[in-house]
């Protein structure tokens, strides 16, 4: 008798997970998955582009309802777990259907946080966060003007991109003085604000919303300050929160997310849980490769075998709207650390290495991100890079030729 294995979420990563379990363990389990979109998995990165139009949802799904079935997968798609009896191990639908379990993995993933303000429920305000939230944003692109976007991270200016290609008028309102000012410093945000003005984007930085104004729909959005900003459309794209309401119902420990150990193991024994909703060692995760890293992980350890999550050092690599960024560790000047930077405002290029003790503390780079993966893995080892320092800025292809000598004699 296979053991009877239930995942609710299929997400990115908890496809992923069932992927990693079939290839190392193929007939322990029997898998029965649970999503509450009416979809099987896709990539959720790719919705970007879907929304400016270079993609279709059929070419961004990765396991459509076929996939399931050909691996005699459950998939029940379109469906909610609203109750899960931890004692008798059973599991009970939005349908009423239940449904029993040796193992459980909850893989929920994380809501778009709703700004807590005046008209935060009126027509016309969207978030950017599956499917559903794409088609809403193309359909109202198709008869309405302007366009508001709330939020100046990665996922506001891809919204803000796409609607702008999709031929809307788009604003969008950040509440720091940086853009992506998790990712990038002054002088980066400020060459990507430069860069995405270009395009037609217009900004009101430094903004605080206070209120979503209409009646029966949205008309405007209005600042702290007094400014107001008419549109018929608004995106919030402010942060996401981990979907933690099934653990908390239950009294599995929840802190930001589902406390796990480092076997994505809950406070309950037969229950994991990985992703967005999960916090391990203090820290949530948000993006892709950490996440795939627990799937890992919890897959060797639903195989039977010796496995642990350490957590991850955090880089982002990636392209807003054709630009080139990368940023790692803490690349802020500091009084004990030294900032190594190459700047060429012409060619909109800016590298900053920031060292502490003759070791890289942090780095960011816009436009050209040139030998980033190798300053990342000496950021992460936290090797000496004394005899790098006059051409470490520009990566590993500028070593030093003394250094390249030295290379070249340990290989021989």
């Amino acid at each position: 008798m296979k053991l009877k294995l239930i995942v609710i979420g299929s997400g990115m990563v908890g496809a992923r997970l069932i992927e990693r379990i079939l290839a190392k363990s193929p007939h322990i389990y029997d898998i029965r998955v649970f999503n509450k979109e009416p979809n099987g998995g896709y990539n959720r990165i790719m919705l970007s582009p879907v929304l400016a139009g270079e993609k279709t949802i059929p070419e961004i799904m990765t396991h459509n309802h076929d996939w399931f079935k050909q691996r005699d997968i459950h998939l029940h798609a379109g469906t909610e777990i609203r109750e899960i009896d931890s004692i008798n191990k059973t599991v009970k639908t939005d349908l009423g259907a239940t449904y029993q379990y040796d193992k459980l993995v909850i893989a929920t993933g994380s809501s778009p946080f709703i700004l807590p303000v005046p008209g935060n429920d009126l027509p016309g305000l969207v978030t950017f966060r599956d499917i559903r939230d794409v088609n809403q944003m193309i359909q109202y692109s198709k008869y309405k003007q302007k366009a508001v976007v709330i939020g100046g991270g990665l996922l506001g200016l891809e919204a803000a991109n796409g609607l702008i290609k999709l031929g809307m008028e788009v604003t969008v309102v950040h509440s720091n003085n940086v853009l992506m000012n998790m990712q990038m410093d002054a002088v980066s945000g400020e060459l990507l604000k430069k860069s995405l003005t270009e395009t037609g984007m217009q900004f009101c930085m430094n903004a605080k919303t206070v209120e979503i104004l209409g009646d029966s729909h949205v008309t405007g959005v209005k600042m702290a300050d007094g400014r107001v900003i008419s549109c018929d459309l608004v995106v919030l794209a402010v942060g996401i929160r981990p979907n933690t309401t099934i653990a908390k119902k239950i009294g599995l420990e929840v802190n930001h997310g589902i406390i796990v150990n480092d076997q994505l193991q809950s406070s309950n024994p037969d229950i994991y849980a990985l992703g967005e909703c999960v916090e391990h060692r203090g820290m949530v995760y948000g993006l892709v490769a950490p996440l795939y890293e627990q799937a890992q992980v919890l897959a060797d350890t639903l195989s039977g075998q010796s496995a642990s999550y350490q957590g991850s050092a955090i880089s982002t690599k990636l392209k807003v709207t054709g630009i080139n960024l990368f940023s790692a560790g803490d690349f802020h000047d500091s009084n004990d650390s030294e900032s190594l930077v190459y700047k060429d405002i012409s060619q909109n290029i800016y590298r900053k290495i920031v060292l502490k003790d003759n070791k890289i503390k942090g780095a960011v780079m816009f436009g050209d991100v040139t030998g980033s993966n190798w300053i990342f893995e000496n950021l992460v080892q936290q090797n000496d890079m004394s005899a790098y320092r006059d051409t470490l800025v520009f990566g590993e292809g500028f070593l030093p030729l003394a250094n390249k000598d030295l290379e070249k004699e340990k290989v021989a």
